[in-house]
């Protein structure tokens, strides 16, 4: 069922669908595939099949059933666009957040192209937020593009892992970026100087700004645990949300 998350930017996740496959190199040490094995080896319900790509619509109702307000990360174990989640059951899962204009459900994937395609051509809730991620150049950057052509309330940049200085990018259409480092007992490093580098890109355009982690490597380059690493860059904590004006 929908539950509790430890991703500090969302309240929830919600999961009708779960697996998934890699496609570039964030997907190296993928979290959610680490967690799909625990689960089956726990004999969850929803990862009978591990993190072979899994559509559950017995789960899709799960959001209409809580009243309450609650931000959504959708898919945090699979990515809604993946090729074989088939556009039908994609227009169930935004059918089921066109029912519930009372959450907020954010949607980020690595497939931007199929993402512009399937968003192009149908009108989108506006309590759906659009993000792409964007964990280096050569295949981070070219979402962003892709990210743009959509008509949505809010769209969103997510470079974690960030995995090389991204240089300068326009954030035209862009509303808010997450930037982390990777965590994990083969994370990579993440330097002080490419999260610096898109933090005061967002701060000169007025783009909400959310740091999330320094993962398993800290400012200084050291490895250590993420938690001892902590959220502050250049001396603060960034938790900034987009705003969404009524």
């Amino acid at each position: 069922m929908a539950g509790n998350t430890k991703i500090e930017w969302t309240e929830q996740s919600w999961n009708p669908v779960t697996g998934c496959t890699k496609v570039s190199p964030g997907c190296k040490n993928c979290y959610a595939e680490v967690m799909a094995k625990r689960l089956q080896a726990m004999d969850v319900p929803g990862y009978e099949n591990g993190f072979q790509l899994t559509m559950l619509p017995e789960r899709l109702s799960q959001p209409l059933e809580r009243q309450k307000p609650t931000v959504y990360f959708v898919n945090s174990m699979s990515d809604l666009f993946h090729e074989k989640v088939t556009d039908e059951f994609i227009e169930s899962i935004f059918n089921t957040i066109w029912k519930s204009p009372q959450h907020i459900y954010q949607i980020l994937t690595k497939r931007a192209e199929r993402m512009a395609e399937y968003c192009m051509s149908r009108e989108l809730p506006p309590n759906a937020w659009m993000g792409v991620s964007v964990e280096d150049r050569k295949h981070g950057l070219p979402r962003i593009d892709e990210l743009r052509k959509i008509n949505c309330t809010i769209r969103f940049i997510s470079a974690e892992p960030l995995l090389e200085d991204i240089g300068e990018i326009s954030l035209a259409g862009i509303h808010w970026v997450i930037v982390g480092g990777e965590s994990g007992p083969n994370a990579r490093p993440m330097k002080k100087e490419w999260a610096v580098n898109i933090q005061e890109q967002c701060l000169r355009h007025n783009i909400a700004f959310f740091f999330k982690q320094w993962g398993g490597w800290g400012s200084d380059g050291v490895r250590r645990h993420k938690k001892a690493n902590g959220k502050v860059l250049q001396g603060k904590v960034w938790s900034e949300m987009p705003y969404v004006g009524v």
